[in-house]
């Protein structure tokens, strides 16, 4: 099962260019579940039907809510797509920096993949470089979302989490999600698919990138697949993982960051749990 996660950049610099190059790495990668952030909408269009299209791929993304309506397509949102069926299952605003809810969000959506089906979560949190404090609030948030809708049996399948964290792997709020620090709820944590399977520093945000050439902080790897814990051997165990979206087609490049996609084991689940 090949799971991918991808910040879009929004509109930002040459977007329509940028389109068909995401629309082409989409193809020559050919994900079966895609997770994306910075995705657009403008009531005429929308980013994630227009790449979900091509490859008849089904679309679950993040609206406006009035009380438990949906509204209009975010503007600037959370999307996954999937060659399977998919279901939303909640939709939830971030803490901003005064504690409101905020334009960042997180999404958990249910996939009917052949083996089993299973919950995905995508989200994208606080971009400014001195923001960990309430990145960490926003993850308590996103772990608590995981954890309604995950099972209790620990021989289901895991949760799948990914999305642009703005944070790298040594920090707080990493650590915190991978178990190397107090977790965010007692007997919840993440394997971080690149620090398991991945070659080299994976950096996702490098001024190699020309739409990140004169950024004002180092090379970093913000950009993560997650699989949960506790879970039984097999079903969602990381397999390989590698950064999609690097290499320009003409002069352009897809987005300011690179995107992480995981080959997942998708055999089926044993009976009973073995740890």
């Amino acid at each position: 099962m090949r799971i991918l996660t991808w910040n879009l950049w929004w509109r930002f610099g040459s977007w329509e260019a940028r389109q068909d190059v995401i629309a082409a790495e989409l193809a020559r990668v050919d994900p079966d579940v895609v997770l994306l952030q910075e995705v657009w909408a403008d009531g005429e269009r929308d980013q994630a039907v227009e790449l979900a299209a091509p490859n008849r791929m089904q679309v679950a993304r993040t609206h406006n809510l009035t009380g438990s309506r949906l509204g209009r397509p975010h503007e600037f949102g959370n999307a996954v797509l999937s060659r399977w069926p998919v279901r939303t299952l909640e939709q939830v605003a971030l803490s901003g920096p005064t504690g409101e809810p905020s334009h960042r969000s997180a999404l958990a959506v249910q996939v009917d993949a052949p083996t089993s089906p299973i919950v995905v979560v995508v989200t994208h949190l606080a971009w400014e470089y001195d923001k960990s404090e309430l990145r960490e609030q926003q993850l308590f948030e996103v772990v608590a979302l995981v954890d309604r809708h995950r099972s209790p049996d620990p021989t289901s399948p895991p949760v799948i989490l990914g999305g642009d964290f703005n944070a790298v792997p040594e920090s707080d709020e990493i650590r915190r999600l991978t178990g190397l620090s107090r977790p965010y709820l007692p007997g919840l944590v993440f394997t971080d698919v690149w620090d398991a399977v991945g070659d080299g520093p994976g950096h996702t945000w490098t001024r190699d990138n020309p739409n990140s050439d004169e950024a004002l902080w180092p090379r970093r790897r913000l950009d993560y697949l997650f699989v949960s814990w506790p879970r039984a051997k097999g079903f969602a165990n990381p397999v390989s993982a590698e950064l999609v979206g690097v290499e320009p087609r003409g002069a352009v490049v897809g987005s300011d960051h690179y995107g992480v996609m995981a080959e997942l084991d998708d055999r089926p689940l044993p009976e009973t749990a073995t740890e």
